[in-house]
């Protein structure tokens, strides 16, 4: 995901629902409290404010499989999967399997 693409408590809550994630699944993910997300949605459509907030949402949205869709033209910005919900709940079952910890990365 672009650096460069700003983020809105909206976009991050829309992201949230449509990954079918909870909010304290989330914010593990995203390496905060709960009541961090629930301030970052809370601000609607403000732009997340922190560099910090921002990470912390884009970390979370990368293991969901969410992409945001910049505006464009005259259509305003959105999310999408990356993965099916079904993808996102079998790749976190296999992360959570546990075992030896190595790259993902295929040679």
């Amino acid at each position: 995901m672009s650096a460069s693409i700003k983020l809105t408590g909206r976009l991050v809550a829309a992201a949230r629902a449509l990954a079918g994630v909870g909010r304290e699944d989330f914010a593990k993910a995203a390496g905060v409290s709960e009541d961090t997300i629930a301030a970052i949605e809370a601000n609607g459509g403000a732009w997340l404010h922190t560099d910090a907030d921002a990470e912390a949402a884009r970390r979370a949205l990368e293991t969901f499989g969410v992409l945001i869709v910049e505006e464009s033209h005259d259509m305003g910005a959105g999310v999408r999967l990356k993965f099916t919900r079904q993808d996102v709940k079998q790749l976190q079952r296999l992360e959570g399997e546990g075992g030896a910890v190595r790259s993902d990365d295929a040679p």
